[in-house]
């Protein structure tokens, strides 16, 4: 049984058909990344899945149930998402954010624990922990996005264009925290446009396109196919 599960699902803005009966698989443990170009549907997917965005039609299932439509409940249940643009809270400090990640746990020792953990991951944060956020660099601000969320203590956790605008080293270093987030035994949905780093730390892929899913199979699979390559890679990577 896949962790998450969407079917045949169709998502609108007005008249816009922004998703178009789009259905996939992410099972635990996997880093599954979709990839497409700017308005294909992938943050509108995402958006569904947390309860952001209503579908009119299909059924999103999270570990065999149907999902709840309301965030909070979303969050609850354990999926969480870091936005695009990281959205963090610009005049709380560095701390103050990560507390406000754990704001539906009660459990303070787990809280403790998963905040070393993040400090362990992102070590400039702890040096930055009394820093307020506005003042971070993007770089800085996105690993503080995607430590707040696991100060959610997800079991699925939504990562929306994570490398968005920050130059090609902090790139590196972000795409090395995914994969060391799904070793801390995480499952991860990436959303992601550089279709080359996507695809080669993803386990399964997806490729979305004006709506609809036309591609899917495994990450390294995706990257050896010529109109891939052609579309979303370049010519210096094929």
């Amino acid at each position: 049984m896949a962790m998450l599960e969407i079917r045949d699902l169709n998502v609108y803005y007005g008249g816009i058909h922004a998703l178009k009966g789009i259905s996939l698989e992410v099972e635990e443990g996997q880093i599954v990344s979709m990839i497409g170009s700017n308005g294909a549907g992938k943050s509108s997917m995402m958006n569904a899945i947390s309860g952001l965005v209503k579908y009119k039609s299909g059924e999103i299932l999270y570990k065999g149930q149907p999902l709840p439509t309301a965030a909070n409940k979303v969050v609850r249940l354990g999926v969480c998402q870091v936005p695009e643009g990281r959205l963090i809270f610009a005049n709380l400090t560095v701390y103050e954010n990560l507390k406000v990640g754990a704001y539906l746990r009660s459990d303070k020792d787990g809280i403790e624990r998963d905040l070393k953990r993040v400090y362990e991951i992102f070590p400039r944060l702890e040096e930055r922990r009394n820093q307020i956020a506005g003042t971070l660099s993007g770089g800085e601000q996105q690993m503080l996005a995607m430590g707040r969320g696991i100060m959610s203590a997800p079991d699925l956790i939504m990562l929306d264009e994570p490398s968005l605008g920050l130059a090609p080293l902090l790139v590196n270093t972000i795409f090395d925290t995914i994969r060391e987030i799904k070793a801390m035994g995480k499952t991860i949905l990436l959303v992601e446009q550089n279709a080359l780093k996507a695809l080669s730390v993803a386990d399964n892929a997806y490729v979305l396109e004006q709506g609809r899913i036309t591609k899917s199979g495994p990450g390294k699979e995706l990257l050896k196919d010529p109109a891939i390559a052609e579309a979303y890679l370049g010519k210096a990577a094929r």
